[in-house]
């Protein structure tokens, strides 16, 4: 039997860059899908996960710089590879990296990540998954040990491999994700990635030379300190889900650790930062 689904149609006013955050902040609320239009975006939840305080915490909801209005119905669950073939656009990151799905043309450049991105969340056209691709750009990554926390579609695991990473851990709290982050990596040849299914609880006894997290804030900040503890003497952990506003309070956390900040990128707001371990 199908999924019933609830489709919210948000309407925004100025579209950019409101739609952009407006998804990034529903995903982290389990949205799973997102159709962008002219007017804004539509998105879906299943309706198991829905509760009537859903966007209590959708902070852009409240924003005085953007007009966002929404209806929502129930539907039952459509043809979600149709939906993503109409939308999914390529991008490039660059000039160095594209990501593509299957049906768009191979671009020729370094690297070539052809992902099926389905309901999970990571495609690269998001501030902060672009952000990292670019942080992993300037590292070499031969021989270590990777980890990518909150894995989504797999595609930070998937180009740390293409630029020598191995072993690698993807770990994603959510089924689907999980699901797909396998899915992508065998349709990009991966050989060194493992994923799971699970939280920060999974990483007792680990140790990595880079850790990638790109999830929300709240969590970051919960699981500082494992992820500080998983990281070995001259590793980089690489951080992003987050604004501009929240530099501060994740600095003051990350710093208690003694990791040093080497880098920061900002896309619209949306920031990613390089730590290092000494």
């Amino acid at each position: 039997m199908d999924n019933i689904y609830i489709e919210y149609i948000f309407e925004v006013e100025p579209k950019e860059p409101a739609t952009e955050i407006l998804i990034a902040e529903l995903g982290f609320a389990s949205f799973e899908s997102f159709v962008e239009n002219e007017n804004g975006v539509t998105a879906y939840i299943q309706k198991e996960d829905w509760n009537s305080e859903i966007l209590e915490h959708i902070t852009i909801l409240n924003s005085d710089e953007f007009s966002i209005s929404f209806s929502k119905k129930e539907i039952e669950q459509t043809n979600w590879n149709s939906e993503w073939e109409k939308n999914f656009e390529a991008i490039q990151v660059d000039d160095l990296v594209s990501i593509r799905a299957p049906f768009h043309d191979d671009k020729k450049l370094q690297y070539d990540i052809v992902i099926e991105p389905k309901m999970s969340f990571g495609t690269g056209h998001h501030e902060t998954t672009h952000m990292m691709i670019q942080h992993l750009l300037t590292l070499d990554l031969e021989n270590k040990a990777t980890l990518d926390m909150g894995c989504g579609t797999g595609i930070l695991a998937i180009f740390a491999e293409m630029k020598g990473a191995k072993p690698l851990d993807g770990i994603d709290i959510d089924n689907w994700c999980y699901l797909n982050s396998i899915e992508n990596a065998e349709r990009n040849n991966c050989k060194h990635i493992s994923f799971y299914e699970g939280d920060a609880s999974l990483l007792k006894d680990q140790k990595y030379d880079v850790i990638i997290a790109n999830i929300n804030r709240n969590i970051l900040l919960a699981d500082m300190k494992t992820y500080t503890n998983c990281l070995l003497e001259n590793g980089v952990l690489l951080l992003s889900g987050f604004y501009k506003e929240d530099i501060p309070t994740i600095d003051a956390e990350v710093s208690k650790y003694g990791l040093q900040l080497q880098n920061t990128i900002e896309r619209n707001n949306w920031v990613s930062l390089k730590y290092f371990k000494s």
